[in-house]
């Protein structure tokens, strides 16, 4: 009886893992044999398609941030009693990163695809480039994971908080490799960045 419950307890995070991971290849596949191009983009009002998604990037930055101190204060892990209100903010703010995160990684898809070897005019595409790309696909995955746990009933406890971790870590490194190395690199657009 007690394996039955062990099976039955992994059975809602290994389909959420293999979920995640159909969507995660499915994505990157699409972002290799898309023809990137610039139509059906926008630019928010900024210089580039890239300067857009830098200052985009820096806010899912700072949700995600905003995130995990929001579950940590929820599970009283600040040593503060979390406000009535903050599960909302928590959930609210949550899918606002996600919609803010849905809309760049379409323009990256669509105007620049998923890099790899060399670019069509000889070009290596860096390593950055590569790992940012491939964390940009997971980071989807792992948004399915997150979905399944936050929903599931019969997922162990231990699931959402490992889901949710998964998740801010891929964001975090996605932001990384993007925003904060273009910020690094070449400053604020809009202030001698291109």
């Amino acid at each position: 009886m007690a394996d039955t419950a062990a099976q039955k307890g992994m059975a809602v995070p290994l389909s959420a893992f293999a979920a995640g991971a159909v969507v995660a290849l499915l994505i990157g596949v699409f972002g290799k044999v898309h023809d990137p191009t610039l139509a059906g983009t926008t630019t928010l009002g900024f210089d580039t398609v890239i300067a857009m998604k830098v200052v985009v990037s820096t806010v899912i930055g700072v949700l995600a941030v905003l995130q995990l101190i929001g579950a940590l204060w929820i599970y009283g892990k600040l040593g503060v009693r979390a406000p009535s209100w903050l599960g909302a903010a928590h959930r609210i703010s949550g899918a606002i990163a996600l919609v803010l995160a849905v809309f760049v990684a379409y323009h990256c898809l669509w105007a620049l695809g998923l890099e790899s070897g060399r670019l069509d005019d000889g070009e290596k595409v860096a390593p950055r480039t590569v790992v940012h790309g491939v964390l940009g696909c997971v980071v989807f995955g792992a948004v399915v994971v997150k979905v399944v746990a936050v929903r599931s009933r019969r997922a162990p406890g231990w699931f959402l908080p490992v889901a949710g971790g998964l998740l801010f870590a891929l964001l975090v490194a996605v932001v990384l490799t993007s925003a904060v190395w273009y910020l690094g690199a070449k400053g604020w657009p809009g202030s001698g960045g291109y």
